[in-house]
């Protein structure tokens, strides 16, 4: 299995699996990042930093059976990456969906993004690079003081993630992420300080999901 530091991805280029040569995905992403092809990545899709990668779970993987989620599993079992997956949520795959978010989310704690289509995927992923950059460049500086400066606005890719979340629009979002600074630190939220941000009503619904 693949894990983190084994492999090096220069700022700003994405590492795919060879599976996804010619796919939309990959058609789309070509002249926004620098995307390279490699085999041999296991059971990841695409990787975005030496830490971060990407798990795509097609509406095809959906219909096919639980093949995917041997794969997931085994994902959060072997490897030491921060995995990030993203599912096609379409009208054909939305039945597959609840038990899916079930599985990534909450047993193996993972981040799940649902998206229409590849197109969406595309995007999604591009955004994210930029996150990881962004990321990877501040943990690589060594102010201690950076950490108390952060007052910038919230990353694209992290404002949307936070947007999938039922209740929750773009102003609520930024609320949140000013509140909380990260997904992994809302999601670990108690339902009083969540309270404070947006009131009982959405806060329930926040913590629920």
């Amino acid at each position: 299995p693949v894990t983190a530091g084994s492999i090096v991805v220069p700022y700003g280029h994405v590492i795919g699996n060879e599976k996804w040569r010619g796919s939309e995905v990959a058609q789309r992403l070509q002249g926004k990042v620098r995307l390279i092809f490699e085999d041999g990545l296991g059971l990841v899709d695409f990787h975005l930093s030496n830490r971060t990668c990407i798990l795509l779970i097609s509406e095809a993987d959906l219909v096919a059976g639980d093949e995917f989620k041997r794969r997931l599993v085994k994902f959060r079992n072997t490897s030491s990456l921060r995995g990030i997956v993203i599912v096609e949520k379409t009208q054909i795959s939305d039945q597959y969906y609840l038990g899916v978010q079930k599985l990534v989310v909450l047993e193996l704690g993972m981040v799940l993004l649902p998206v229409a289509n590849q197109g969406e995927a595309s995007q999604l992923i591009i955004q994210l690079v930029s996150f990881c950059v962004v990321r990877e460049q501040s943990r690589d500086r060594t102010n201690p003081f950076l950490g108390k400066q952060r007052t910038q606005p919230a990353e694209p890719a992290v404002l949307q993630a936070a947007q999938h979340i039922p209740g929750v629009g773009k102003t609520k979002a930024l609320l949140l992420l000013q509140r909380f600074g990260s997904i992994h630190r809302l999601c670990n939220a108690s339902l009083n300080e969540l309270e404070q941000v947006v009131g009982h009503t959405v806060a329930q619904q926040i913590y629920t999901f």
